[in-house]
């Protein structure tokens, strides 16, 4: 790779690239400046993406980028130093990354499970989680952040409902059918910039059903008002892993996030959560819809030209709030469901290295920061 001018930077990108994306967009591109110091290019989608509110959820996945690459980067005896540039827009945060020796620092034990962490959309068990489960999961997180635990039947339930009705609002409005047209990728057990259909825990009649549905908005609407046409989707996708499932989970900052390096260190805490989580042999799947559409709702800010969408989506706030409690609401950057089960067996892989270089200042895809891949 004629672009990379060092072989362990070369490795240290290659399992950088397996951080989790919204949709598995993969918000940063790699600019090399010498055998130590790169640069990460990141951009949002929030211009064509109703889940991306501000461009938040995609600052998460830029923090994940940079803790999976301090992980990688302490295999090799390297700690990693980045500093986001002053003066980008807010839309293309950007961030000089150095690496420096560090001999006497251990690789982190979380490097064996970069690539093995994926997200899992299928029924897991319902056992629940151990106290050493719980008390590593705790511990993986900085200082700054803890865990609200959904557990128990009834949490679960009561989880899982409130997926369920958000899973109502993404699939009746046009400013998301948009977005899942463009990253579904059908008839795919694999997808390197999108998610493949096989794993969005869907059986295969219903996929085949969901995907002549979403050709057109048109569609949508009949089956949706004539025939319960997310009904079944729903219940598949939301419902049914809502309660098969150890617990529901939100991780909630000290301080109310705001600003840009805010949700960076939010996605940094994530990761950790995550890569954990993977090694404890636990798997997991983002739940940040109500997250998102409760901001919307607390702030005032229309997200949707179809009548009674904002009303519907209030009710859901309040609703989340009742779960988590309302100043967790405010303070929560992340909300998942976990448990023990079978890995999964479809995923979004990567793009390949060589096609997140660029000699300046990267950008472009298209995708959503709602949900990570």
């Amino acid at each position: 790779m004629t672009m990379l001018l060092d072989g362990t930077l070369e490795r240290i990108l290659d399992l950088a690239r397996w951080a989790p994306s919204g949709d598995n967009t993969q918000p940063w591109r790699f600019e090399i400046v010498d055998e130590r110091h790169i640069v990460v290019h990141g951009f949002d989608t929030r211009a064509h993406c109703v889940y991306d509110l501000d461009g938040h959820p995609s600052q998460i996945s830029l923090g994940a980028l940079l803790e999976t690459m301090a992980i990688a980067a302490s295999g090799y005896g390297l700690r990693l130093r980045a500093q986001r540039r002053g003066g980008a827009p807010e839309h293309l945060p950007t961030f000089d990354v150095a690496f420096e020796a560090a001999p006497r620092q251990p690789a982190d034990p979380l490097a064996g499970y970069i690539q093995r962490r994926s997200v899992q959309r299928r029924p897991l068990r319902t056992r629940a989680l151990s106290a050493v489960e719980k008390s590593a999961l705790a511990a993986a997180l900085p200082e700054g952040y803890q865990i609200v635990w959904l557990e128990g039947f009834g949490k679960r339930l009561a989880a899982a409902r409130l997926m369920f009705a958000n899973a109502k609002l993404r699939l009746t409005m046009p400013e998301a059918h948009q977005v899942h047209r463009a990253v579904i990728e059908w008839n795919a057990r694999y997808s390197e910039d999108r998610i493949p259909d096989q794993a969005l825990g869907v059986d295969p009649m219903t996929s085949k059903l969901m995907r002549w549905i979403m050709q057109s908005w048109r569609r949508v609407e009949f089956f949706n008002t004539f025939l319960a046409g997310t009904v079944a989707p729903r219940i598949q996708m939301d419902l049914i892993p809502g309660l098969a499932c150890a617990a529901h989970f939100a991780l909630v900052a000290t301080k109310q996030p705001r600003s840009i390096d805010d949700y960076v260190a939010a996605g940094r805490a994530m990761q950790r959560f995550w890569l954990t989580a993977t090694l404890l042999e636990l798997q997991l799947q983002p739940e940040l819809t109500p997250l998102i559409f409760a901001r919307y709702v607390r702030e005032g800010r229309v997200f949707s030209r179809v009548p009674g969408m904002q009303e519907h989506a209030g009710a859901l706030a309040a609703r989340c709030a009742a779960l988590i409690g309302e100043d967790c609401g405010k303070r929560a950057v992340f909300m998942g469901r976990i448990g023990a089960g079978a890995a999964a067996r479809a995923r979004s892989t990567r793009r390949p290295l060589q096609d997140l270089m660029v000699q300046g200042r990267g950008g472009g895809g298209a995708g959503s920061g709602g949900r990570h891949a």
